[in-house]
């Protein structure tokens, strides 16, 4: 199981550590941010204690209203969960109490550099903390963000996935991954392409070498990451093997359990392959606006058939 530990979400966005200084350690497996709210009035049935606790400013002013008393009673009845860290984006000012309890029960306690909007907060660590908690799987393979849309190209060793993704990044797209492409699976519907930081940039051309993208071709040339459209197998040429159907039957490749469309592209000198994966890219856009060639061609053919009936 991946996990992140409460220091990374200090490191990633600069937290100030207001208590539980030597519990930074505390490992976070749950991707999604809790904000208590039926907790404070002491509904526990739901209480998801395995998440990041975020109090905004609803939560402190509801504790500020309280009596003493009952804002220990209301705040004992939390920390005793021992959630794996509270955090504070509305800044650290009259947060004594709370400080206090974490300080005794271990429990770090984080506030942002500065106030920031509760919702907005949660928005970027729910961000950050799907991706690095995403599983993952590493495949061989090349990915490219074509027109916006991410592709994978894959095929044997030496069929020429880099040096079509050459091509591409000559034709104004953006290379994510060569060799080594990690995918990261977001959602049962979402799969993320990106690389594994060692190839970062990095595009391996045979009889050339490897070469620095941003540094011969500028940061428009790389991509960091992007969501994988499209699986696009490379393989040999085979005489009266392709589908010349007026449209290509629908195939899938899965991984982890999400599936991508697929597409084979049959390699032969002189073929256009680059505009191939252009046209097939722009076409599976189209498909997802509902419109198909193929439909459309057939609808002419119906409206020009002469009427056989007298």
């Amino acid at each position: 199981m991946k996990l992140l530990t409460v220091e990374d979400l200090v490191q990633k966005f600069s937290l100030k550590v207001l208590a539980g200084e030597n519990q930074l350690q505390q490992k976070i497996t749950q991707s999604r941010a809790h904000r208590p709210g039926l907790e404070f009035v002491g509904h526990f049935d739901f209480f998801p204690t395995e998440r990041v606790q975020i109090l905004g400013k609803k939560e402190i002013n509801y504790l500020h209203k309280l009596s003493i008393d009952e804002r220990q009673l209301r705040i004992g009845n939390i920390v005793k969960y021992h959630p794996p860290c509270f955090i504070v984006p509305a800044g650290k000012e009259g947060l004594t109490y709370l400080t206090q309890y974490c300080v005794e029960e271990g429990i770090p306690l984080l506030c942002t550099n500065e106030p920031e909007t509760t919702s907005e907060f949660i928005m970027k660590l729910d961000a950050y903390m799907v991706k690095a908690l995403a599983p993952e799987i590493a495949i061989h393979g090349v990915c490219i963000n074509v027109f916006g849309m991410g592709i994978l190209l894959r095929g044997k060793s030496g069929v020429g996935k880099s040096e079509t993704a050459h091509t591409l990044i000559g034709r104004g797209h953006r290379l994510v991954a060569d060799d080594i492409v990690v995918l990261k699976k977001l959602s049962p519907r979402t799969l993320l392409g990106t690389h594994d930081e060692k190839t970062k940039e990095f595009l391996a051309l045979r009889s050339v070498g490897l070469l620095n993208v941003v540094r011969l071709y500028g940061r428009k040339a790389f991509q960091d990451e992007t969501r994988i459209s499209l699986d696009i197998e490379l393989t040999k040429w085979q005489k009266n093997s392709l589908n010349n159907d007026l449209e290509v039957k629908s195939t899938f490749t899965e991984y982890m359990g999400v599936q991508v469309p697929h597409l084979e592209i049959q390699l032969q000198p002189g073929r256009d392959v680059a505009g191939l994966i252009e046209a097939a890219a722009n076409n599976w856009y189209l498909k997802q606006q509902g419109y198909s060639a193929a439909e459309e061609f057939m609808r002419r053919l119906e409206s020009d058939t002469p009427n056989s009936s007298w």
